[in-house]
């Protein structure tokens, strides 16, 4: 819709009101609701997003779902574009007028978009965020290292974690799992809007940490029992990769090797290393309380 020159001039010589008015709705017109299908190109773009290589040519990435949208819409993250059925719009009217790219679209239009087995009303395409790290910034607080986590759904159940237990950073090894993969996303529940994650040489990194004289935990088979041996209140505490555990290099910069008991005759060699991050993280808090 466009609106000529002849008929704002036409309010104008009428009424001056009339010219802020039409110029008010030109705006809210243009930016809020300034298309109403999905194009070939968008449509492109949001698929390429579901590999790493997509991610980086564009400097995007993808959520969905309208809890992770409305958490995305929330946050101090920069919004590309917001893709929404009409329902979606009318519920968070005030969240969608913040954003300078609403596409409009149909529940059919969302589905042949969406990389979700059920898709429901939004998906939004995300700038990633600068990449800035200060190993100061770890100084007082209690923070996670990911030594070589593979699987999408672990690092985002883990950032969920952290969260939960209000843990602001995360660095993980460079050949950790990227952290806005779509299943990362999904499996974090907009907890990855919170959480800090830097992506760094971990070695280099724990050696920074040692100068500054920051205590380094990690999870090991053959540790010390977390329930009965004292803890930091503060530090860094790293997990393993899934079925390697904690590589040898970076397991000589570990202050204290702890490990999760099993209880009774169990039959189980290991935790899931989400799960162990959880039992770990409310431990370390725990011992904080009071």
């Amino acid at each position: 819709m466009k609106i000529t020159g002849t008929f704002l001039y036409i309010f104008y010589k009428n009424n001056h009101i009339y010219e802020i008015i039409i110029r008010s709705f030109l705006f809210l017109h243009n930016n809020f609701t300034n298309q109403h299908m999905l194009s070939k190109n968008k449509l492109k773009l949001i698929q390429s997003l579901n590999h790493k290589k997509g991610r980086e040519k564009e400097n995007c990435f993808l959520a969905e779902g309208d809890k992770i949208v409305t958490e995305a819409l929330n946050s101090n993250f920069q919004i590309d574009s917001l893709l929404s059925t009409s329902e979606f719009i009318n519920s968070h009217s005030l969240l969608c007028k913040k954003t300078c790219k609403l596409i409009e679209v149909t529940k059919k239009e969302i589905q042949s978009a969406s990389l979700l087995q059920s898709p429901q009303n939004a998906l939004v395409i995300i700038r990633l965020p600068e990449k800035t790290f200060s190993v100061s910034s770890l100084n007082n607080k209690f923070s996670l290292a990911l030594d070589s986590v593979q699987n999408p759904g672990n690092l985002g159940t883990i950032i969920r974690i952290a969260d939960w237990f209000g843990i602001r950073h995360i660095i993980c090894s460079t050949d950790t799992v990227d952290c806005f993969s779509p299943k990362v996303i999904q499996a974090s529940m907009g907890a990855i809007f919170r959480v800090k994650i830097h992506y760094l040489d971990l070695e280099s990194t724990l050696k920074e940490l040692k100068k500054l004289k920051i205590s380094v935990s990690g999870t090991f088979l053959g540790g010390e029992n977390i329930f009965t041996s004292s803890l930091p209140s503060t530090g860094i505490l790293i997990m393993g990769n899934e079925g390697k555990g904690i590589s040898e290099k970076i397991s000589s910069y570990v202050d204290k090797k702890l490990t999760i008991p099993s209880f009774g005759n169990s039959g189980t060699e290991s935790l899931n290393v989400a799960i162990a991050t959880a039992i770990c993280c409310s431990e370390f808090k725990r011992r904080t309380i009071g």
